[in-house]
């Protein structure tokens, strides 16, 4: 516990005598990720969600195929989609003017995964992309691939701060019991198995 008292004290140090500049943001960063895994124990240092749902080869697949964040048009103006559990608002779902990737109150865009693979039977893999955007509910995005494109997408990097955020609905607790306003019941209910 010292120690890592010791380390955060010397990041804050850093980062105060350097203004901030990068080399202080790196350090910060890496310390954090740090104690996020001293905290987890025994677990992996840092994993990310879709390698914890799909495996590894999978999850560089879904990455590669996620669908960029691109407004719809709705009758109070553009909207992102985002997550569900965090905004539920036109407010919160309006694209922002520095990123197409950030919402107006500064949340990075989302969608939720499904996927089907039936590779063990000779089939393909299916990756189904849930967007929801307040008012408007929710659109599927579908895409297919193949074992080679499988293998081909493994080394995609999965990186904390990509867009969109990327939600596996299989690993996602209380999928079903989340309620939701009329007319934006989502199609994936009762059909995901954990």
């Amino acid at each position: 516990m010292l120690l890592v008292a010791l380390a955060l004290l010397a990041a804050i140090s850093s980062f105060a005598a350097g203004g901030g500049d990068r080399s202080a943001r790196e350090l910060g960063t890496a310390l954090t990720q740090k104690i996020r895994c001293a905290a987890r124990l025994s677990d992996t240092c840092w994993r990310d969600p879709l390698t914890d749902a799909y495996g590894r080869s999978v999850a560089g697949l879904v990455r590669s195929l996620a669908p960029p964040p691109v407004t719809v048009s709705s009758g109070s103006g553009p909207l992102l989609p985002v997550d569900f559990r965090r905004c539920r608002s036109v407010s919160c779902s309006l694209p922002g003017p520095r990123s197409p990737a950030l919402t107006a109150s500064n949340r990075r865009t989302s969608a939720f995964v499904h996927v089907i693979d039936e590779r063990g039977s000779s089939g393909d893999v299916t990756l189904t992309y849930w967007l929801y955007r307040p008012t408007l509910g929710w659109e599927s995005v579908v895409r297919r691939a193949t074992s080679e494109q499988v293998e081909a997408a493994a080394a995609t990097p999965l990186l904390d701060s990509d867009v969109p955020v990327l939600v596996p609905l299989e690993t996602l607790p209380g999928r079903n019991h989340f309620r939701f306003a009329e007319g934006e019941e989502p199609p994936w209910r009762w059909e995901v198995v954990g």
